[in-house]
């Protein structure tokens, strides 16, 4: 600052207590910290921060270092004020990169004020407070699947290094539809990157269907064959249920197959029954379908907390409606799914705590459905006409995404939140179906 200009006496205080490697942007935690003196915040006496399981008292904050994959720093810490400087999620592939667009504070007291957080630096500028001022903090689906890759690379090559056994995907291709041709290039350059083995075997569309569950049966013997993955939809004359099932369960990685479908509807509350580890979904020891188990993955590797929540699943569906309820609900979630029958729709999902939409229809979920700081995971992907695109198109949720970053307090974007995990729980199911065959 110029001599001629005096800090107010908190700000000095503040800064005398910062270490020079605290401050990345120095200039801007200066800005940062004159706005949040000039006008402090007021909240409750704990910060319900959504990149934490359970909420910090304001004494817990003092040294806090690397928590759930978030580092940050303590920049100004009183009684009237905090003020936490911290830095994006990493994985193999990004490491932990400063946040230059956003901070994360709270004060104390008054009580009974609701928590502040996740501002926009633009918004702290124009000295906006309130709901107002709040802005969702994203899930990178993306980079969240590129650390889970980048596990299963480092398992399959110990397996290979240990047994010099490779985990081998076999994925059945019917017609020529383009979005399945883009799917199955898509899973097979994936599992090429993670040193799993891929078996293409594309048929034309008017293949039969005991043509395909011939083929199927071969595969079911093949010991180089781990896991198999019907490309669906499948042309009309086809039954999918017959073809899917036809796969032996124990290499069903897609997940679809009725007695894998069967083990995640029981509950084993029964005495005997064996005790499955819900927090970790690498020990089930059967095929969970890939996008609910990576709806999960997002929530438990964004640290949001499911047990004791009020989830709303919007979709009933057997590929992600009804499997990703199951799932809530053996992480202690109380679940309440919503269909095409429910009545008053946006007042039940209002009381959510994490919503899960599923349904296909584009922007369907208004920001007015939402409860302030939920958590959103939108699975929907829809195209849109939009002339301004080069394609004619753009890719949109089922979740109005402008309006929910208003209220929400994180949510998935569409592209790049639940897609990339999708093709990340093959790989893995692929993986420990090769551990357990």
């Amino acid at each position: 600052p110029s001599p001629r200009r005096r800090l107010p006496e908190k700000t000095q205080t503040a800064l005398s207590a910062v270490s020079p490697q605290m401050l990345i942007l120095p200039a801007l935690a200066l800005t940062l910290l004159q706005i949040a003196t000039a006008a402090p915040i007021s909240t409750s006496s704990s910060i319900s921060s959504k990149i934490f399981r359970r909420p910090l008292h304001l004494s817990s904050l003092t040294g806090l270092g690397k928590k759930n994959g978030i580092s940050t720093r303590i920049l100004h810490c009183s009684e009237e004020n905090a003020f936490v400087f911290y830095f994006g999620r990493g994985s193999a592939r990004k490491p932990l990169k400063p946040l230059r667009n956003k901070v994360r504070f709270a004060a104390i007291p008054p009580p009974g004020i609701r928590d502040v957080s996740n501002f926009q630096l633009s918004a702290l500028r124009q000295g906006s407070t309130g709901a107002n001022a709040m802005v969702a903090e994203d899930i990178d689906g993306k980079a969240i699947a590129a650390s889970i890759r980048a596990e299963i690379r480092q398992d399959v090559n110990k397996m290979f290094e240990e047994n010099g056994v490779v985990p081998g995907l076999a994925v059945i291709l019917v017609g020529t539809r383009r979005d399945s041709q883009t799917y199955v290039r898509m899973k097979k350059k994936a599992c090429e990157e993670a040193g799993i083995t891929s078996y293409g075997h594309e048929y034309p569309e008017s293949v039969t269907e005991n043509e395909m569950i011939s083929v199927i049966g071969e595969l079911n013997g093949n010991p180089k064959i781990h896991g198999i993955l019907v490309q669906l939809p499948l042309p009309s004359h086809i039954d999918e249920g017959r073809v899917t099932g036809a796969v032996d369960h124990r290499k069903d990685v897609d997940g679809l197959h009725p007695r894998n479908a069967a083990s995640l509807s029981s509950t084993a509350t029964h005495a005997g029954a064996t005790q499955l580890d819900w927090t970790d979904l690498r020990s089930i020891p059967f095929h969970i379908a890939c996008t609910p188990q990576g709806c999960i993955e997002l929530l438990v590797r964004s640290g949001v907390e499911i047990e004791g929540k009020n989830a709303v699943v919007i979709g009933r569906s057997n590929l992600v409606g009804m499997p990703v309820a199951l799932l809530l609900m053996h992480c202690n979630a109380t679940v309440t799914i919503v269909h095409s029958r429910s009545k008053d729709v946006p007042e039940i999902v209002r009381k959510a705590d994490i919503v899960i939409a599923a349904v296909g229809r584009a922007d369907m979920v208004k920001k007015e459905w939402l409860k302030e700081g939920c958590v959103v995971i939108d699975v929907g992907i829809n195209s849109v006409d939009d002339p301004s695109k080069k394609r004619g198109y753009r890719l949109v949720g089922d979740v109005d995404y402008a309006g929910a970053k208003q209220v929400a307090g994180m949510i998935t974007p569409v592209p790049g939140g639940v897609g990339p995990m999708t093709i990340a729980m093959l790989l893995r199911n692929t993986l420990n179906s090769c551990k357990r065959l």
